[in-house]
């Protein structure tokens, strides 16, 4: 068994993002939202006002993207925190870790049977279970840091984990292009190579966990502890909840993380449905979005770096500031706007640099603030529940306001919310590893 800290033990742990990386940039934010809504702006699937019917009601098609991934993580939100509280009691972690990366990436495969209007709610239900899977995953992935890796190490551990996500995805993201832009079996149809890429990118996902699988230890107790499970899993949950509010730099940066993740995980999910409103043509969209990666790969290791010598906080504080910027530019960007293609990738840009940077850097930073425990799972739980009902809060908030007044009048709006972070996470006081 590997010790923590182990060279090898940490490179399988971080290869669960080369491996799940892929649905974020191909299934969220790349290829599919683009499929999605060039499908549902097909002739005979909308209305004449340019909405579509789903369970007897009409919606316009962002909009009921939009609140098929809040749902989405909602449920996460709802069951992540008792299944943690189960992982801790039983130490079995790592199967959950399996259960949901396979629900996740077959619910992938099966986006390639959403084809037209009839099969709407094929790509509906497979988008809201992929995205359980995805997220169910990394609460349990996530818990494994703090068993993987010893705090000075963590934040380059954290970071190393986003280059090489970032990495891969770029590389599938590239095949998937070949895909749809080329010949496929004798003949060219976009269609059914973005269909072959929902495929792809779940046999990725699957295929590749099986690297982090082989290595992570085996946590599970060798004489199973007697007792209800549902019963002990809510009073795992309810003694890891007392702990951690009484903790107050933990329970501040959870604030912190609460309201940035509104900000951060909306912008980086309706970027590529931003674009296309504003009228860029697809193959700009792919362009920016591999910017952003090419990017992002620099700004993690970057980040991390400069928090090994200015601390977490300030480190932090700066990429907020970043991604305020981001959210000022969006605001002025309109499908009139001279030489928009330019400005979207000066967005891509800042964007690349900091989303890796503060998704890392939040990660390792939250892993250092807790205290000695073996309940990893259910202190993470919380961290991811907090980003889920971040992330429902954003896309809601998001949606309501495109849909009453404007697309830049919801970019705006975020930026409130990366104020509020930057606010709370200046009361933070300096502790041993985190400064």
């Amino acid at each position: 068994m590997l010790k923590i800290g182990d060279k090898k033990l940490i490179n399988a742990w971080a290869f669960y993002d080369w491996a799940n990386s892929v649905y974020s940039l191909v299934i969220s934010t790349a290829v599919f939202p683009i499929y999605y809504a060039g499908l549902t702006a097909s002739e005979g699937f909308a209305n004449a006002d340019g909405k579509i019917t789903f369970l007897g009601t009409l919606w316009t098609p962002t909009t009921l993207y939009n609140y098929a991934l809040a749902f989405s993580f909602l449920v996460v939100a709802c069951i992540s925190p008792m299944l943690s509280g189960i992982a801790d009691f039983a130490g079995n972690k790592k199967k959950f870790l399996k259960g949901f990366c396979l629900l996740g990436s077959l619910s992938v495969m099966c986006l390639f049977f959403f084809t037209g209007k009839e099969t709407l709610w094929v790509g509906i239900v497979f988008t809201i279970l992929a995205s359980i899977g995805f997220w169910g995953s990394i609460v349990f992935y996530n818990a494994f840091l703090p068993e993987v890796a010893h705090p000075e190490q963590q934040d380059n551990v954290s970071a190393k984990g986003f280059m090489l996500g970032y990495s891969g995805s770029i590389l599938l993201l590239l095949l998937c292009l070949v895909l749809i832009e080329t010949e496929v079996f004798g003949y060219y149809d976009k269609q059914f190579g973005s269909q072959l890429s929902f495929v792809l990118v779940g046999l990725w996902w699957l295929g590749f966990a099986q690297i982090t699988y082989a290595k992570l230890p085996d946590s599970e107790k060798t004489s199973l502890p007697k007792g209800n499970y549902f019963i002990k899993g809510i009073q795992e949950i309810k003694k890891v909840a007392k702990e951690l509010f009484a903790y107050r730099e933990l329970k501040l940066f959870l604030i912190s993380f609460f309201l940035l993740s509104i900000g951060v995980q909306t912008i980086i999910l309706m970027a590529g449905i931003f674009g296309t409103i504003l009228g860029l043509e697809t193959l700009n969209l792919i362009a920016t979005i591999l910017l952003v990666q090419f990017v992002g790969i620099f700004g993690a290791f970057l980040f991390s770096r400069l928090s090994n010598k200015i601390g977490n906080i300030k480190t932090l504080k700066i990429a907020i500031a970043i991604w305020g910027l981001v959210c000022f530019i969006g605001f002025n960007l309109t499908k009139d706007t001279p030489n928009i293609e330019m400005y979207f990738y000066i967005l891509g840009s800042l964007i690349g640099l900091v989303m890796g940077a503060i998704q890392s850097l939040a990660r390792s930073t939250y892993s250092k603030l807790l205290p000695k425990t073996e309940d990893h799972a259910s202190y993470f739980s919380f961290f991811d529940v907090t980003e889920k009902i971040a992330l429902v809060i954003g896309m809601v908030t998001f949606g309501v306001l495109n849909s009453m007044i404007s697309i830049q009048s919801s970019v705006l709006a975020l930026a409130i919310f990366f104020l509020a972070a930057f606010i709370v996470l200046s009361s933070i006081k300096k502790t041993k590893y985190v400064q």
